[in-house]
């Protein structure tokens, strides 16, 4: 059986979605290098936590656009917890992960509803018969 055809707006929804996806691995990535850099120079855990913080906040802009319900919200806080200085590294890793995977939670949700979604002409249809 061939995979229903998406709409153009589908489509586009879907390329949107796949790009914020791809964010969420590279800030794991980063995560998972700040996990395991533990015990490095300080200097080197604030550049990795940079660099989560600016990647989150960019995602945070962008989501807002988006109407993705609370993922800019849980993106804006971790951008916030992986920018602050004064919270211990197991406490920041902790809430990082934790946040990371529930926005990868809600983008996997998103994507199954963007597949399922019925084409504007579709529902058009379907009100006209009602």
């Amino acid at each position: 059986m061939a995979a229903p055809k998406l709409s153009a707006n589908q489509a586009q929804r879907i390329e949107e979605l796949q790009g914020y996806v791809r964010t969420i691995d590279h800030v794991k990535k980063l995560v998972a290098e700040l996990e395991s850099n533990r015990a490095a120079n300080p200097k080197i855990l604030k550049g990795i936590s940079e660099n989560i913080a600016r990647d989150l906040s960019h995602m945070r802009q962008r989501a807002l656009t988006a109407n993705l319900g609370s993922l800019p919200d849980t993106a804006g806080t971790l951008s916030i917890i992986a920018a602050r200085q004064g919270t211990g590294i197991n406490l920041k890793i902790r809430a990082l992960l934790d946040g990371v995977n529930s926005m990868a939670i809600q983008l996997d949700q998103a994507l199954k509803m963007a597949h399922e979604a019925k084409p504007a002409k579709e529902k058009e249809e379907e009100k006209k018969k009602s």
